[in-house]
């Protein structure tokens, strides 16, 4: 490991417990500072209603003084009822498809990011996957808090343990076989960073709003190695909240989730024409093994301070 990794894991690795809460409050108070939580959702009728009634609970209507401002839940095509759990649960839901309706959403994660900065205004932007179990308001907490009380601190990620059904630290299997090795090899600084690949992070506007954002999976990856070439490492953290557990995925969507992934930092590597690639599975039919071909995310959605309906808004 670099020695500036070594450096940069003494200085802005911290705990939830580093900061208290009244800290916090006091912190954003001082300066003003407000505070958007976003979860992207589809179909997470079963977890998104919990999440959402902590966040409210905890650090909205529980507090003297409201740590998150807006709590949205951007629903990107549900065929459940997530979005009536989340606004009954408290949350402003706005559907994917409502926001920039003048540019045409593709499905994936990283376009309903992209969108939602349309959908929030506040300085920070705290994303949180919609799939959490036993959630704990220590998520937002965690990583909003630097944000909160180090100026030069621009993005920061949450750490966590993630068991894998009853092994601790098993899951996040993409994590330890595509992006860690990636990392390592091509941005080394970038190598202390426990979960690159997780959903939990806080970022200040000023930053989001200058980064492009790869519409699919490769959406955390594309944000952490574009953040560490705009702002440095010194202005990227990350902080301990304990456990995440969540719906894990089957062994063919994680191949699916690697193969966009992987080129998220083709596209950073070379930022060439490349041809569009796809990835060809196998799932055992009535007559053998059957091709299935997917093909892999490589759309990425502009800088959004270069997109004309949020350039509006800010003036206004």
């Amino acid at each position: 490991m670099l020695e500036e990794v070594e450096r940069w894991l003494a200085d802005r690795s911290w705990s939830v417990a580093d900061r208290p809460l009244d800290q916090l409050l006091a912190a954003k108070r001082a300066a003003g500072t407000t505070v958007s939580v976003v979860l992207p959702a589809l179909d997470e009728e079963a977890t998104v209603g919990d999440i959402v009634e902590v966040i409210r609970r905890e650090l909205v209507d529980g507090l003297p003084y409201p740590l998150v401002d807006e709590l949205v839940v951007v629903d990107s095509g549900s065929t459940d009822r997530t979005a009536e759990v989340a606004a009954k649960a408290g949350a402003t839901v706005v559907h994917r498809d409502d926001i920039l309706p003048r540019i045409p959403a593709v499905p994936g994660k990283g376009e309903v990011l992209w969108r939602s900065l349309l959908a929030t205004t506040g300085d920070i932007v705290c994303f949180v996957d919609a799939d959490l179990r036993d959630f704990s308001a220590a998520f937002v907490t965690g990583i909003v808090g630097p944000l909160l009380t180090e100026p030069d601190v621009h993005f920061v990620k949450a750490m966590y343990d993630r068991p894998l059904a009853d092994a601790p630290g098993q899951g996040g299997r993409v994590t330890e076989l595509v992006a860690r090795p990636l990392l390592n090899l091509h941005w080394p600084r970038l190598a202390g960073f426990v979960q690159p690949l997780g959903g939990e992070y806080a970022v200040r506007r000023s930053l989001l709003e200058r980064l492009p954002f790869p519409v699919g999976y490769g959406v955390e990856l594309g944000l952490l190695v574009d953040a560490l070439h705009t702002v440095g490492l010194d202005a990227l953290a990350q902080v301990d909240v304990g456990v995440r557990l969540h719906r894990h995925q089957d062994g063919q969507a994680l191949g699916r989730m690697a193969a966009a992934i992987y080129r998220t930092a083709q596209l950073r590597l070379s930022r060439g024409h490349l041809v569009r690639p796809a990835l060809t599975q196998f799932e055992r039919g009535p007559h053998g093994f059957e091709p299935r071909t997917h093909p892999v995310d490589t759309e990425e959605r502009p800088p959004m301070a270069d997109v004309e309906e949020y350039a509006v808004r800010r003036v206004a």
